[in-house]
């Protein structure tokens, strides 16, 4: 959390403790099963996130292998910040956390698949629950409408 959005009851810069019943879960994972994930020519990979509630997509992200090491130390979601070029741990100045329950890695190694229990409003920078909810083509409304059904 950012020095000067405390939560009330935290000090500046303090982690304030998790929701009832949330609590971070490492995860392990052997130096074998790290090395079969795949990373693009950028050393990315992407990492799609679903809620373990309903099955709904959440958000994509991207990591590197830092990214997708302290996910499976901390119980959270890291990512690396493409646009700023740093490491961004979800929620952790919106206050809608993710907490990690389980990481997958496909077939192929190339894409990894995020299951996590979500705080807050959503995963949505803007404010939706998942930055899935606009469509294409008319059926749907437009790009603007919403079509929840289609995310979960």
């Amino acid at each position: 959390m950012s020095p000067d959005r405390a939560t009330p009851g935290t000090a500046p810069g303090e982690e304030p403790p998790p929701p009832s019943g949330r609590v971070a879960t490492p995860i392990a994972a052997s130096e074998d099963e790290l090395a079969l994930v795949s990373f693009g020519p950028d050393g990315l990979v992407p990492a799609v996130v679903q809620d373990a509630a309903d099955g709904a997509v959440l958000m994509l992200g991207y990591m590197d292998e830092e990214a997708v090491r302290r996910t499976l130390r901390t119980g959270r979601s890291w990512f690396w910040s493409r646009s700023r070029q740093e490491y961004w741990c979800k929620g952790e100045t919106s206050g809608d956390r993710q907490w990690v329950r389980a990481v997958r890695y496909d077939c192929d190694g190339d894409a990894l698949l995020v299951v996590v229990e979500q705080d807050g409003k959503g995963a949505c920078h803007t404010g939706e629950r998942s930055c899935f909810y606009r469509s294409f083509g008319a059926e749907y409304g437009g790009p603007a409408a919403r079509d929840d059904s289609a995310v979960g």
